[in-house]
């Protein structure tokens, strides 16, 4: 069983989003909140079931594709129980590069969980992104489903989302649990 409420879990190819992370671990846990991180190739899916938050980090790779760790389990993610858990999502991506697939991970990762009912926290603005779409956009493209990280472009602005990100969710957290 878990020792913390809170399960990091990433999937990475080039280490950028368990680097990312751990910035948010470190958040956390000068809030006060134990944080255990994961990559998703060195786990069992049904881990995910056993913490009541966790936070959920993909890269966008090219033109829209899913990082293959999380691409591989993509139909158990689905099936889990989750309608107790809160979930809240990161993705790295590069707008300017592919700025017709900006993070379009996140919405990926967002689809396969939406079926399991767990409830969803930490939506991004899209004000100071540049890119032209997004499947991790909102209906109306005011927000993203979660964090938008671009290291390629907009690496000055991670460490500030980041710290920004986590005080929103924890008090978001603190709003569910109430």
């Amino acid at each position: 069983m878990a020792h913390s409420s809170i399960a990091l879990i990433y999937g990475t190819d080039t280490n950028n989003t368990e680097e990312v992370g751990q910035k948010i671990a470190n958040q956390w846990e000068e809030l006060g909140e134990e944080v255990e991180i994961f990559n998703i190739k060195d786990i069992e899916p049904s881990l995910l079931e056993q913490y009541s938050t966790l936070i959920l980090g993909i890269p966008t790779w090219d033109f829209g594709g899913i990082q293959s760790d999380w691409e591989e389990i993509g139909d158990i993610l689905s099936e889990l129980s989750l309608e107790n858990t809160t979930i809240a999502l990161y993705g790295l991506g590069d707008q300017f590069g592919y700025g017709d697939y900006f993070v379009d991970a996140i919405g990926w990762l967002y689809e396969k969980l939406l079926p399991t009912n767990a409830t969803f926290i930490g939506q991004w603005p899209t004000e100071g992104y540049e890119f032209e779409a997004s499947r991790a956009c909102v209906h109306d493209k005011t927000h993203f489903i979660g964090l938008a990280i671009d290291e390629d472009q907009q690496f000055d602005l991670t460490d500030q989302r980041i710290e920004q990100w986590v005080i929103q969710l924890y008090a978001e957290r603190a709003v569910e649990a109430a």
